[in-house]
This record gives structure tokens, sequence and C-alpha cells, in this order.
């Protein structure tokens, strides 16, 4: 079957060596000091405030929006972060750095994807464009993303941030774009009737009736933002996925299992105050 060569290894590698880099190197610098530096400092805000008060802000969130049963389970989990015994680690702080990286690929995500699929909902030609890129982000394995993130970006926290961003992002262009097309006809035409413009269309109607579809969107985000935590530790990422990582790699089952756990109670945390949030703000709920 071999019936001609197509050396698209080398021609990668002569476009990344020749040009990217070259040409857009001082570009990623830029990007990456921009990462660097908030992420640096919202981990460091995290880590500041006191375990105690941390926990009664999650657990009250938690409550507002999620209900007493998920309340009660994230303070056990809290409590399980904050007092779990690991020798020369701390795994509350291991935690909140996992958040930090996590919280801002999701805000990178939220930025990006949603813009993208509010364009890909009103126009087509977008659509017919953006849509085969999600594909190949969503269907790439992972371990790729880190190749060209450790080559444009280095180790340590800003490619494991870049790569987490790419991983999680189709979720939020997808749903957002799913959400706006599935408003009623008979509403917009309604909005139209009134006078409204576009723009008042998408932010007083489209947005609001969208935006149960557009928080599932953002709470698959950040649960595949969570699953990159283990992954992203392969080239620097700190955090619980750390943990995971060093358990792994001396066979430590113990070691594996206080992280992963750690994992796992932000994980669900995260994903019902999300889902809660959702169901609160629903416009169309009776």
């Amino acid at each position: 079957m071999n019936y001609f060569n197509f050396p698209l290894d080398r021609w990668t590698n002569t476009f990344v060596d020749e040009w990217l880099i070259p040409v857009l190197g001082p570009f990623f610098d830029v990007i990456s000091k921009w990462i660097a530096f908030f992420v640096g400092h919202f981990t460091s805000f995290l880590i500041w405030i006191p375990a105690e008060l941390m926990t009664v802000v999650l657990v009250g969130l938690a409550w507002y929006l999620a209900g007493r049963g998920v309340a009660i389970f994230s303070l056990i989990g809290l409590i399980y972060l904050g007092n779990v015994e690991l020798s020369g680690i701390n795994v509350w702080n291991a935690g909140m750095q996992t958040l930090a990286v996590v919280l801002t690929a999701t805000l990178c995500s939220i930025i990006i994807g949603l813009p993208l699929g509010i364009m890909s909902a009103k126009s087509e030609a977008v659509n017919r464009v953006v849509r085969p890129i999600l594909d190949f982000m969503q269907t790439l394995p992972s371990f790729v993303y880190l190749i060209p993130a450790v080559l444009l970006f280095g180790i340590g926290v800003v490619p494991a941030v870049i790569a987490t961003f790419v991983f999680a992002t189709p979720p939020a262009v997808r749903l957002t774009n799913l959400g706006i097309r599935q408003v009623p006809t008979e509403v917009i035409e309604a909005s139209r009737a009134f006078g409204s413009t576009s723009w008042q269309m998408l932010r007083k109607v489209q947005l609001p009736m969208a935006l149960p579809t557009i928080m599932a969107g953002i709470n698959q985000t950040i649960m595949l933002a969570l699953s990159m935590a283990v992954i992203a530790s392969m080239i620097g990422a700190p955090g619980l996925g750390s943990i995971v990582n060093a358990g792994i790699s001396s066979v430590n089952v113990g070691m594996g299992l206080v992280g992963g756990l750690g994992i796992v109670v932000l994980a669900i945390l995260l994903d019902r105050i999300t889902e809660g949030l959702g169901k609160k703000y629903n416009p169309n709920k009776s």
C-alpha cells in the first residue's frame, strides 16, 4: 500500500523549527508571562485564604446552589483535604494549586468558547469552519497536546493551562451553539416584531433562554479540565495530579489514592455547584 511517501512528520518539524518558533516565539513568550503571572497570584491567593474560611465559603455556596446533601459531602471532602497525612506534601495547598489551574483554564475556555459558540450559532459559515476544528480537538489523544505545549511554553504551569484549555474548550463552544439554536423560532419572531435589534435579541432573549445549556457546557469544561490534572502533571503542573503521578512513579498506592480522592472531591464539588447554578437561574423553569 506504500505507493508514495508522505513525510508529514518532517514537514511538521520544518514548519515548527523554521517558521512557528522564530516568527511567533515572542508572542508565545508574552502569553506565557501573563498566564504565569495570573496563575501564580491566583494560587497564592487561594493558599493565603485560611482553610477554615475557604471551607465555610465553599460549603455555604454548595448549600445555596445544590442543597444540603452536597453541602455535607463538600464539608467532609474539604475536611479530608485539610487533614489527610502525606509526608512532605501539603494536600490542601496541592488542592488549591489544582483548583487555580482548572479555574484559569476554564476561564480561558469561557472567554474564547462562548463568543465562538455564539458566532457559530449566528453564522452557518463560521459553524462549518469551527465544527471540524472542535472534532479534531476532541478526538486527538490528550497526551498529544502536551508536545506542542512543552515546545512553545516550556515546562511548568503555563503549558499545563494551555493543554488543559485546548482539551476542555470544545464543550463550551458546542453547547453554547446548541443552546442558542434551540431557542424557539416563535420567541425570536416575537422579539423581532417588538423591534429588537440583533444585539438586544441575543442579550435579552437568546442567551437567557440558552443559559441552562451553556451552563451544562461550562460544567463539562470544568470536568474535562480536572480530568487533565494528572496528565498535565507530567509536564510540571503542580497540585493533586503531581501527587498521583508521584504515586505512579514510585508504585505507591496510598499516595495515588490520596491525590485521586482529592481530585474526586474537587470534581464533585465543582460539578454540583455549576449544575446548581444552571438550575437556579434557569428562566425556562416553571
